[in-house]
């Protein structure tokens, strides 16, 4: 075992490093430039079919098992997680207040990614005899290069990794900030949480959408809110962090108080793996969740994929980091949950319990989002039975990271999270074409309603064809 978990280590170094930064980067750059900067072109477009529409009552156009909002719901309720609070911290007490600029910097071409990815996994979706939709990497490697190997490493990759970064490490950072603020034994936490995660996933992905319809909403709103409490408090203190990240974007950051000091390569590291790693685009799990979404257009849903790293990284994270930023408190020393739950608690008492409480929420909408995934993954393998099967073990291990048990587990399942992006970045940029002439036909007439996905399949030249 230990033979294996120093492998490990060895390559999660070069899964989580600058290897896998410069590719996934790279690629999103690729994207946006091949999609004419689609983020940008159609951004007032995007905001008003998605920010501007969450709460209208609408049943949606076209075919799918939920709602589109239901669909970046759960995709979201996967991304924003302990990423958003003790990710972004951990990035700032590194790198200095610059890492901040360099991940809004990978947030914005990672946009074009995310984009890329749930047109894709619209296009390529296959409906199931039991009326699910089923898509993802998987698929689009399958059906449109044709590489069945290659989408089957993606799903065994996908399915591993749920239940490591997906599950018990978001379950033990809910039981550790229950545990320090409000004194709960983590074997409670694991029960109820085990209990909570069973009843949801049981119910599919029409349960899991109904739930985080609600849950990420309510969860962004008091986080954010509470965010602009303290920012508001500290408003003074505005301009000098804006111009501490600005400044250090540059240059890095020379020692100062408990901080170590950082060059600029250590600076650009952690803040693009930070937007990187924090909304997933490149990953390949938010699009196995946008491939049930009720929609007559892949570009349709895929504007949501915007959303979902524009909510994400460029607010939830920027709130993180502005705090953290305004209370001063980011050279102190201190790192990750610790480091915000202090910024928030300099701005009112019981900003701590505010950090406690949203970190428990994300983590487990996170828990949550990655049970569909894992779930899909298993499905793609071994087909309905192994859903089952997925489930019976995915419940318990919730109870498992609570209690802080197979930390081994986490370390393996972190690296094949990484090494999911591989297969599906060689989809991406294979596919890129299929992207491009389905963007360009819905943004021709946008209001056109497509009644069937043969409209848009028809579009598709043989080459894109491989089923």
């Amino acid at each position: 075992m230990s033979t294996l978990l120093k492998f490990n280590g060895f390559i999660n170094k070069i899964v989580w490093g600058w290897p896998m930064i410069i590719l996934l980067l790279s690629t999103s750059i690729f994207l946006t430039f091949r999609l004419k900067v689609v983020q940008v072109a159609k951004f007032p477009y995007i905001m008003r079919n998605t920010l501007a529409s969450i709460f209208k009552k609408s049943e949606g156009i076209g075919q799918g098992e939920v709602t589109a909002f239901q669909a970046v719901a759960t995709a979201l309720a996967a991304t924003v997680g302990t990423g958003n609070i003790a990710g972004v911290a951990l990035a700032i007490a590194v790198g200095g207040p610059g890492a901040v600029f360099w991940l809004w910097f990978s947030a914005f071409f990672g946009m074009a990614t995310k984009f890329s990815e749930v047109v894709l996994a619209v296009t390529y979706r296959e409906v199931k005899s039991n009326g699910s939709y089923n898509g993802g990497p998987m698929y689009y490697i399958q059906k449109g290069l044709g590489l069945t190997w290659l989408a089957t490493i993606f799903a065994v990759f996908g399915t591993l990794a749920s239940f490591g970064i997906g599950n018990m490490t978001q379950a033990n950072s809910v039981a550790h900030a229950l545990r320090s603020t409000f004194s709960i034994n983590p074997v409670i936490t694991g029960i109820v949480l085990a209990v909570l995660i069973g009843i949801v996933i049981l119910g599919g992905i029409k349960r899991i959408g109904a739930v985080t319809e609600k849950l990420v909403p309510l969860m962004a709103l008091l986080y954010i809110i509470s965010s602009l409490i303290i920012i508001a408090i500290e408003r003074a203190n505005i301009p000098s962090a804006f111009q501490m990240i600005f400044e250090s974007a540059f240059t890095g950051r020379a020692a100062s108080g408990g901080f170590l000091g950082a060059g600029l390569l250590l600076t650009m590291r952690f803040g693009i793996a930070r937007g990187i790693f924090t909304n997933e685009a490149g990953l390949g799990s938010a699009p196995i969740a946008h491939a049930a979404a009720t929609t007559d257009h892949p570009v349709r849903q895929g504007i949501w994929g915007v959303f979902e790293v524009f909510m994400d990284t460029i607010v939830i994270c920027t709130m993180t980091a502005l705090v953290i930023l305004v209370s001063g408190l980011w050279d102190s020393g201190m790192e990750g949950a610790a480091l915000t739950a202090a910024a928030f608690e300099t701005g009112f008492t019981g900003g701590s319990m505010i950090v406690s409480i949203g970190l428990s929420l994300f983590a487990f909408s996170t828990i949550l989002g990655w049970a569909y995934y894992g779930e899909r993954c298993c499905d793609y393998l071994f087909g309905p039975t192994g859903i089952k099967v997925y489930r019976i073990v995915f419940v318990p291990m919730v109870f498992v990271g609570a209690t802080g048990g197979l930390k081994a587990i986490w370390d393996i399942s972190d690296t094949l999270n990484g090494l999911m992006a591989i297969p599906n970045l060689i989809g991406l940029i294979f596919l890129s074409g299929v992207v491009t002439i389905m963007t360009n036909d819905f943004f021709k007439n946008p209001n056109k309603i497509r009644h069937s996905s043969k409209e848009y399949l028809d579009l598709l030249p043989e080459k894109y064809r491989r089923y």
